[in-house]
């Protein structure tokens, strides 16, 4: 088995809709749960990851630190998963149940590089 990284993309709108009021947050929230839950319970949940605020620092070069994300962007990093999956096809699949994709997001689906110090 391999580990996949998860990377929760969405636009601001997206996530203010799914998010807009206590009702939708809890539903969403609700539906986050279910999903990770099985992920668990088949196997594949290696880290939960976390959600990631709207704000940040991008470090480019020695003295380049602006804010982040870029304004340009029209998707947010909105948090990651860690995944174990028999190959990249498979983490695809499971990734399919991700409630963010009923939401207008997606799930970037990352192989993590095994390196052996």
């Amino acid at each position: 088995m391999s580990q996949f990284l998860y990377i929760y993309r969405v636009t601001a709108q997206s996530r203010q809709e799914a998010m807009g009021t206590p009702e939708r947050a809890q539903q969403s929230m609700q539906r986050w749960m279910k999903w990770m839950a099985d992920l668990d319970a088949r196997g594949h949940l290696k880290d939960r990851g976390q959600p990631l605020e709207n704000t940040g620092k991008v470090v480019r070069g020695q003295n380049a630190v602006v804010d982040g994300p870029y304004t340009e962007a029209k998707d947010l990093v909105g948090g990651y998963t860690i995944v174990e999956a028999r190959d990249i096809d498979q983490a695809a699949e499971l990734s399919l149940g991700c409630p963010i994709l009923a939401g207008g997001g997606s799930v970037e689906v990352r192989p993590v590089m095994k390196m052996d110090m």
